[in-house]
């Protein structure tokens, strides 16, 4: 295979416009799309069986022997049993089960091959019995690592950059819909990764052409099959008035709030995380009857079923937003609250992705907030989406796109709103943050003493 673009730590600067002009790029772009078609039927699987297991052991089990609905209990021994599996997935299968969502949201360097079979069980596991996580994490390794495999498997002698192109243009195809639309997806990567200067484009194109392929397949898949897309989107979104003053201070309060829940939310997951390694298979356990314990105590208190906690929250996003009327203030708080806690526990065991617990969170939040005088509905359930994004991700630009493009026309309404709740928090979430150690200084051997004569 000819050379693709280089790495960053290239001993010299690279010229993108001769890299782009290199019949090599040209191959690179090929093969990007070419493997979209398989990454991408191959994440419309692994979200179809995610589905389709929740379903069964959330509503078909519970019927199939004999009881009239889903027990607010029974959570409980279903999360006990994902500790159980996910523990020995992370200490014995290569990888360690894939990505820390405890640490947020990284995409650097060349994807494992190796790691896709540990990354599928434990998320699989995770994401199916109830833990409040999210695909997106999951889906960017395993779309990396099978384009990885596959570009070894043609040929064991590909670049190491080119490799590394292609692996990235694999997560931007098992992604290409999830976020709603390829752009935002891309905007997600390019952020996660730190991309930028001038080979931006050049490491950029390939992801682009890969996700626009990838993300006609899942559209034709899910028209074909029946079963979707499991694309984020809302149907039905209530008309946004132009911003107001007054809504704009909301949106300096929401920002705030949610860089000192983001930070709660984060600093205790890393904690917790540091017990759970130590003793991995019983805290791992302990992690999921705890997310188990805080969806019964939501049901008990609420009496609205356990699943407003356990998951990731973008199926119940669109379906929160249509009953926002159905929902108190005491309500929306004490979800947030039992959403927040199971967030945290689940960061700190399991594996799956930060996004959709932190856009649902942000939307229960901000809908709390609209009880309040002076902030509509729909600008409140987009300011907290944005703001809580970016309090989790530090991924600015990604949280407005996300707040906004998900509302369609309303959104852009709201935008205003969104900025500045996303501003605000971000520039909260980056001073609440602690700062990394300062490495030590260097051993500075003190000059030698001269000798005293001998008398």
């Amino acid at each position: 295979m000819p050379p693709g673009p280089p790495t960053e730590d290239a001993a010299a600067p690279q010229n993108p416009y001769e890299i782009v002009r290199n019949r090599g790029y040209i191959a690179v772009l090929v093969i990007s799309a070419l493997l979209g078609v398989p990454v991408s039927a191959g994440a419309f699987g692994f979200l179809a069986l995610v589905t389709e297991l929740q379903s069964l052991v959330y509503t078909d089990l519970p019927k199939g022997l004999g009881f009239a609905g889903t027990p607010d209990w029974w959570p409980i021994p279903l999360l006990a049993v994902a500790g159980v599996l996910v523990a020995l997935t992370i200490r014995h299968l290569p990888g360690g089960g894939g990505h820390r969502p405890a640490e947020g949201l990284k995409t650097g360097g060349t994807p494992s091959f190796a790691s896709v079979p540990g990354v599928l069980i434990a998320a699989v596991v995770s994401l199916s019995l109830g833990v409040v996580l999210g695909p997106e994490a999951p889906l960017i390794a395993l779309g990396g690592g099978l384009a990885v495999g596959a570009v070894r498997a043609l040929k064991r002698d590909a670049p190491p950059s080119a490799v590394s192109v292609i692996g990235a243009a694999g997560s931007f195809a098992a992604i290409s819909e999830l976020l709603g639309s390829p752009l935002i997806g891309a905007f997600l990567l390019m952020e996660a990764s730190g991309l930028g200067g001038p080979m931006l484009g050049v490491v950029l194109v390939p992801g682009l052409l890969s996700a626009g392929v990838g993300s006609l397949i899942l559209t034709g898949l899910g028209s074909w099959t029946g079963l979707g897309t499991y694309s984020l989107a809302l149907n039905q979104v209530p008309a946004a008035g132009r911003p107001t003053l007054g809504e704009f201070a909301w949106a300096v309060v929401a920002g705030v709030a949610a860089a000192l829940l983001g930070e709660a939310i984060r600093r205790s997951a890393l904690t917790l995380q540091g017990l759970v390694d130590r003793r991995r298979l019983p805290l791992t356990v302990l992690m999921g009857v705890a997310v188990g314990v805080i969806a019964f105590a939501y049901a008990e208190i609420t009496d609205r079923p356990v699943s407003g906690v356990l998951f990731s929250g973008q199926d119940a996003l669109g379906p929160l937003l249509d009953s926002a009327s159905g929902y108190t203030a005491a309500t929306l708080v004490v979800l947030l609250v039992c959403k927040s806690l199971a967030y945290c526990a689940s960061m700190s065991a399991f594996r799956g992705g930060p996004v959709f617990p932190a856009v649902f969170a942000g939307a229960v939040g901000g809908l709390a907030l609209s009880h309040l005088p002076g902030l509509g509905t729909t600008a409140g359930f987009a300011v907290g989406i944005g703001a809580m994004t970016v309090a989790m991700l530090k991924l600015p630009m990604t949280a407005v796109l996300l707040a906004t493009l998900l509302l369609g026309q309303a959104g852009l309404t709201v935008m205003p709103l969104v900025i500045v709740a996303v501003v605000v928090s971000y520039v909260g979430t980056l001073r609440l943050a602690r700062l990394p150690a300062a490495p030590p200084p260097p051993d500075v051997q003190p000059p030698a003493q001269p000798k005293a004569p001998a008398a």
